[in-house]
């Protein structure tokens, strides 16, 4: 076979329209002689059509008819198989890397549509592709980009008039307004040109786009409301009111800074501490108490977790005495990681429907606990004085396992380890191994490394490690459904005692590794979220269904790369997942960002600029290391940044 003639015909470009059609005679103009173009030799069947076409077929001609046809019937195999070899290597690299549940016999179209379901467009089974929820532009307007009604013909004309026509994109906005905003412009050269380019077949981009409102008119939210999380050290253990002349001193340098309101802890540890259902409020009552004259508004935290350290090991503020003397009879209350280290810092999620507290169950304890602060402080709900509640669920008081505890000796950067080895989760696993058919995937990885590991040194989080196997995809998912259905339990709990209050959940921002395909350190934390996986849409599903409020972890990006983060990523894919459902979100200061460049990147993130859709925090916690009469921040600095957030700065915030 000529090598030269099998390269013609994989070329894409070549022409092959006379494989199919004889070569027209062509009769140029007497005035205008012209040399005769060399005709191209018919090949396959037109070969057999054109020679028919001379006359009966001499055996000779018959005899190289049938090589032509032969050469054809190879070449056209070796176009297939080059075809079928380059489509196998794309569903192989989809499959494997992409945990697309191709078919066994997959064509392009299954292709399309696992792509165009990754982006979140509904294909349904005849081939009709839409958007599930098509955003709204311009308050109640929405457009349909997949075809126009003519106004003459009632002829459903496509948008694509030309190939070449222009579609510009604001270079100025954020990743998040990129998918819903673009500003069409006519190209020029194009105006004078057929007049079938301005039929009504074929509408003019800006014609299309003249109701969508231009980005540069957006202006960041003018006021976001700013709380400040008050010092923890103004009740005692023993829930007592202490240095009440400190608080108002306290309360004065907020009012003068025009702060919205406070935040309060409720530590579990301090007001059920030292017996079953005996609750002692007194402490907090006068805190209450005094906030109401600053007429500030409030917002409290049910928190279920211990607080801080001494040097010493022990918490300053322990989980209830009581629960730690159940705990010495009982460990496995406790999260337990791999070696059998068990972390006091809050309950097992194991223990949510084990009776095992004096015969109620986790989920029964939390219940009591807010059930007892509602009836408790009636009164201030019904003055309007408590605007909202938070509900800590896990570490820290956020929704998270207790993965990275520097009690047992993590430090960052480390990918941290799970915390599933108590009898109840252990009970869940094998529950869950079972049903699925393989009892011995009961375990926990052995090859995930320890708390200070990196993910390339382990044979789990590695690229193309265990995690993305059968095994690893099975634990994984278990290992964050056990979170989730954690905070289904105690949300569904928290809407009955709080009917009508705002309730709060925060969503930790576990940033390190993000850039490494495992993103492993969110893996230890109870996010399914590797670069193959949405592990945020899930958690966000049962927060939409109990009506809560997103409070998200707001970070300042890392200047190094050590641990391959990227605080910037996690949030863009953090806050617009929320907002994509409807969720309301606020915002929470880590107790890092206290920088001027800092801060102004969080004003950045709260009030985003030229979003089409205007989201926006709904209130921020501001997170103050020390108490403010103790002089260690700058006031300045402070009052700026609670301006920035008012929207009374104006001008470029970053610059201001």
């Amino acid at each position: 076979m000529n090598d030269e003639s099998l390269r013609q015909d994989l070329d894409p470009q070549s022409d092959q329209s006379s494989d199919y059609l004889p070569p027209q005679p062509h009769h140029p103009l007497p005035s205008q002689p012209q040399p005769h173009p060399q005709p191209r030799r018919p090949r396959g069947f037109a070969a057999t059509a054109a020679a028919g076409s001379v006359g009966p077929a001499s055996p000779s001609s018959t005899k190289g008819g049938r090589r032509e046809r032969e050469k054809e019937k190879e070449r056209t195999k070796l176009r297939e198989r080059l075809r079928r070899s380059i489509t196998s290597r794309m569903l192989a690299g989809l499959r494997q890397y992409g945990n697309f549940p191709l078919p066994a016999r997959a064509d392009m179209n299954d292709v399309l549509a696992a792509l165009a379901r990754e982006a979140g467009w509904v294909v349904e089974t005849d081939g009709t592709t839409y958007r599930q929820s098509p955003p709204q532009i311009g308050g109640a307007y929405s457009m349909s980009l997949r075809s126009v009604e003519t106004p003459v013909s009632g002829v459903k004309a496509p948008l694509e008039c030309h190939p070449s026509s222009v579609v510009r994109i604001d270079e100025s906005l954020s990743p998040a307004s990129l998918d819903s905003v673009v500003i069409g412009e006519k190209n020029e050269k194009f105006s004078n040109s057929s007049p079938a380019m301005n039929t009504v077949n074929c509408l003019e981009t800006d014609q299309l786009m003249q109701h969508i409102p231009s980005a540069a008119g957006f202006t960041p939210a003018p006021y976001v409301p700013l709380y400040v999380t008050l010092a923890t050290g103004f009740v005692n253990n023993y829930c007592q009111l202490v240095d009440p002349e400190g608080l108002r001193q306290e309360l004065t340098h907020m009012q003068s800074l025009n702060v919205d309101g406070v935040v309060v802890d409720c530590w579990w540890g301090i007001v059920e501490c030292w017996s079953p259902q005996k609750y002692d409020w007194s402490g907090y009552r006068g805190i209450f108490n005094i906030v109401r004259e600053f007429k500030l508004k409030l917002q409290v935290v049910m928190a279920f977790h211990e607080y801080g350290r001494r040097e010493s090991g022990d918490a300053l503020i322990p989980l209830p005495k009581w629960i730690l003397d159940i705990g010495k009879e009982n460990q496995d209350i406790f999260f337990t990681d791999r070696e059998g280290r068990r972390n006091t810092e809050c309950l097992s999620w194991g223990v949510d429907k084990e009776r095992v507290l004096h015969g109620r169950t986790g989920v029964e304890v939390y219940f009591d606990f807010m059930r007892s602060f509602r009836t408790e402080f009636d009164d201030l709900f019904g003055e309007g004085l408590i605007s909202a509640v938070e509900i800590g669920l896990g570490a820290s008081g956020e929704l998270k396992y207790p993965s990275f505890s520097e009690r047992m000796g993590w430090r960052y950067p480390g990918i941290g380890e799970f915390q599933c080895y108590d009898r109840y989760l252990q009970q869940s696993l094998q529950k869950a191994a079972k049903l699925r058919g393989h009892s011995f995937w009961a375990r926990g990885p052995d090859n995930a490394g320890e708390y200070n590991s990196r993910p390339h040194e382990t044979g789990f989080f590695c690229e193309r490690g265990d995690y993305d196997s059968y095994y690893g995809r099975f634990f994984l998912h278990w290992y964050a459904k056990t979170l989730i259905d954690h905070a289904d339990n105690v949300l569904s709990l928290a809407s009955l005692a709080f009917d009508e209050t705002k309730v709060i959940v925060k969503v930790p921002a576990v940033y390190w590794w993000y850039k490494t395909p495992s993103h492993a350190a969110e893996l230890t934390s109870g996010y399914y979220n590797p670069r193959n996986q949405d592990g945020y849409s899930p958690v966000f599903e049962v927060l939409k269904k109990h009506s809560v409020m997103v409070k998200f972890v707001c970070l300042a990006p890392n200047d190094g790369d050590e641990a391959l983060g990227d605080p910037e990523g996690l949030s863009w894919q953090v806050l617009n997942l929320a907002w994509d459902r409807g969720l309301t979100v606020a915002g929470e200061n880590a107790l890092s960002c206290y920088d001027r460049e800092g801060c102004m990147r969080i004003v950045e993130m709260v009030k985003p600029r030229n979003d089409p859709d205007r989201h926006h925090f709904t209130f921020f916690v501001y997170q103050q290391p020390s108490p403010l009469v103790q002089g260690t921040i700058c006031f300045s600095e402070l009052d700026f940044f609670i301006k920035c957030m008012h929207g009374d700065m104006a001008g470029n915030i970053v610059s201001c």
